[in-house]
């Protein structure tokens, strides 16, 4: 069976969402690295600590919550002990500017905190210390407590212990956002082999949260300046890819996608290209029938939805020709054939974004860099970017439920899309 070509858009217009991001780097410390051990804190790290408080032990949720239109309060898990992860968060926020757009709320450890920034030679930085988010005060670093155990840093190798400090934390986050105390979670980069060989099955954040918070079915969407990047099969051996991709999983993923893009970032009719799954998309069946039995029946399901879904097209000409550039959004089959692209066209500047969940989720495009850990190398500008990725989409959301509990601004949003369906036609390539 051959699979028909894909439709080709036209250049139809859409709503890009406008970012807070002052856009001005921070200048980090470029000092020699002093090796030093956690024995060698500053007294006042000792004094913070006493305050700890166990997230076995956390409050039971009280009648307060946050206001949608408080300053938003961003949860961030510290990630792994011994990466880049608390070395990008302490430099993003030694920008004050971001403070005044958000309240952040970091899980984990005082002592950590302030034994990797002496480390790294970074200036000081005051924390302010809170048993939950509800607690957190403006302006200023939050910090959760997340155990008392002393705890083995060991900067730059991984270690077994820091896989389950760093799943406390994720939890005390996660545990706070379901009880309302947080707008958004921005997690850091974890190490997945080390929190799944403590014995708790760990396949990577998006799937974590997607089970913590009960979602059938949520979607890895990765965000920079160039493109927008969602993925059908998120952490999967190769060898298993043709085995999971299905009709059903293509069409879930295609309406989460375009759900998000109308939710999250500001669209109204998002143009959004599917890749096939083989070579050159089959080419007419030569080369396998995914593109004719699963993809393309999958993509007509998807069009009373959005009429503006096209593919499948063969992967490596749609980025070789720049036909990307047409699309608001690309959902790849797998990790590789999105993730490859995407990093190559802007490495360190991406931001993996979880879409389906019923809270914000977003997070740096990076791993654990444990090759450059302790070294004051680390570029903070993917978790910035997070940071503020997290705080827009968290707005469109707010926007787009009141568009919708308002009618007559809902049939002027519709008045102006067909407008726009009726002046220019989907095939004008000019």
């Amino acid at each position: 069976m051959s699979t028909p070509p894909p439709k080709q858009p036209g250049n139809l217009p859409s709503k890009n969402p406008n970012s807070t991001n002052p856009n001005r780097p921070f200048k980090p410390n470029t000092q020699p690295y002093s090796s030093k051990n956690e024995d060698e804190e500053d007294e006042d790290a000792a004094a913070l600590s006493e305050n700890y408080s166990d997230t076995d032990n956390l409050q039971e949720p009280t009648e307060e919550i946050v206001s949608p239109r408080d300053a938003i309060k961003i949860g961030i898990p510290i990630g792994d002990i011994n990466g880049v992860g608390i070395e990008v968060i302490l430099k993003t926020f030694a920008d004050d500017r971001l403070l005044s757009l958000c309240t952040p709320v970091i899980y984990g450890s005082s002592r950590v905190l302030s034994y990797h920034r002496k480390v790294l030679q970074l200036p000081d930085t005051p924390y302010h210390l809170v048993t939950d988010a509800l607690k957190a005060k403006s302006k200023v670093l939050n910090v959760v407590n997340c155990w008392n155990e002393e705890v083995q840093i060991t900067i730059g190798r991984p270690n077994p212990a820091a896989g389950q400090f760093a799943l406390r934390a994720l939890d005390a986050a996660i545990y706070d956002m379901q009880q309302g105390r947080l707008h958004a979670i921005v997690t850091a980069p974890v190490n997945k082999n080390v929190i799944h060989d403590s014995k708790t099955p760990f396949y990577g954040h998006t799937e974590y949260l997607a089970q913590k918070a009960n979602t059938p079915h949520s979607l890895m969407l990765l965000v920079n300046d160039q493109m927008r990047m969602a993925i059908v099969t998120n952490h999967l051996p190769v060898s298993k890819i043709a085995g999971k991709i299905t009709e059903d999983l293509i069409y879930n993923k295609l309406v989460i996608l375009n759900d998000s893009l109308c939710r999250d970032f500001g669209f109204n009719r998002p143009r959004i290209a599917v890749l096939g799954l083989n070579p050159h998309a089959s080419d007419e069946g030569l080369i396998g029938n995914e593109e004719a039995t699963m993809i393309t029946p999958a993509i007509n399901r998807a069009l009373q939805h959005n009429e503006f879904i096209f593919g499948p097209y063969a992967a490596d000409s749609f980025f070789g020709s720049g036909l990307y550039k047409k699309f608001d959004a690309v959902l790849a089959m797998y990790h590789d054939q999105g993730l490859i692209p995407f990093k190559t066209l802007g490495f360190g500047e991406g931001v993996n974004f979880t879409a389906g969940l019923p809270f914000v989720r977003t997070s740096p495009d990076h791993g654990t860099a444990y090759d450059i850990a302790g070294r004051n190398l680390a570029n903070e500008s993917s978790f910035r970017k997070a940071v503020f990725q997290a705080i827009d989409i968290y707005y469109n959301r707010l926007n787009y439920k009141d568009m919708y509990a308002n009618p007559l601004q809902r049939a002027s949003s519709a008045l102006i899309a067909q407008f726009a369906d009726e002046t220019i036609a989907p095939d004008d390539e000019n």
